[in-house]
């Protein structure tokens, strides 16, 4: 649940990455999901609806936001880079295409594409090398749309939840590296638009793209169970030994007993959505 503005350490970043690919079912059936005005919203931003529109979803895991993009009737094809995540994503959305490959060098021909999506997946990229890639694929009017659930501030039981997972990892780091403020595709790039020293100098070019910003608050109310499992399917608990993860996750149980007796957590987040466009 609780997140952080603070990337991982460069050590990190790679075993987080590819630590979800252990626990894929468990990912798949506790992971929030995202509300219809997120959707909304990205076809507001874009100035094009997703109906009929090509939409590359990179970084797609089990496929939660590559199926709401082609129930929004959107011809989706999923990139992922992962071996359980693809595993269980080939066996539980069958009608939908899946590719390996990750935003930083994408399978995919050059202008392909009315969207380029990334759901709670930008911040394992280089954006040095996947900005530049995300608008290759992209034609000329089409749009990179990047989105994460955050959990809602002020939310007095969340706050509380966010400072015992500080505590008991020893460091800044809550759940998830990166944000939309430390982890967006400026981040990477100058103001021309080209990538920024440091990066691979053989990256293409992009061209300036305007970005537009909307959050979508939303909630769902879950058992404690499936909180739990949620929480212990983020990447700092995937990391950090079982033992060490279980001992949390019990003493997290007692403590949102407390708050909510019934057994029920209402969770409440703001999904934080970036549109790039250059037209």
């Amino acid at each position: 649940m609780a997140t952080s503005t603070t990337p991982p350490p460069p050590s990190s970043h790679p075993a987080r990455a590819h630590s979800f690919n252990a626990v894929a079912a468990q990912y798949a059936a506790n992971r929030p999901s995202y509300p219809p005005a997120l959707f909304d919203a990205i076809e507001e931003l874009a100035g094009r609806r997703l109906l009929g529109s090509r939409v590359v979803d990179v970084g797609a895991g089990t496929g939660i936001a590559t199926a709401l993009l082609h129930v929004r009737g959107a011809d989706v094809v999923a990139v992922e880079p992962g071996d359980g995540m693809s595993a269980h994503f080939r066996r539980t959305r069958p009608g939908i295409p899946i590719v390996r490959g990750d935003g930083n060098a994408l399978p995919l021909a050059d202008a392909c594409a009315d969207f380029v999506t990334y759901a709670q997946a930008w911040h394992w990229t280089d954006p040095g090398l996947a900005l530049p890639e995300a608008f290759r694929v992209l034609r000329p009017d089409g749009a990179l749309a990047l989105w994460w659930n955050r959990d809602a501030p002020g939310v007095p039981w969340v706050a509380a939840q966010a400072e015992r997972i500080k505590l008991h990892y020893g460091d800044p780091i809550a759940v998830q590296p990166g944000t939309p403020a430390s982890g967006t595709p400026t981040s990477g790039t100058d103001h021309s638009g080209t990538p920024a020293s440091g990066t691979d100098p053989s990256a293409r070019p992009v061209p300036t793209p305007h970005y537009s910003r909307r959050v979508v608050r939303w909630s769902r109310r879950v058992p404690l169970d499936t909180h739990l499992a949620n929480l212990g399917s983020h990447s700092i608990f995937l990391v950090g030994g079982a033992e060490r993860s279980e001992a949390f996750l019990a003493e997290e149980r007692r403590h949102l007993l407390q708050v909510f007796p019934d057994g029920f957590v209402e969770e409440v987040y703001d999904v934080e959505l970036l549109v790039a466009t250059t037209s």
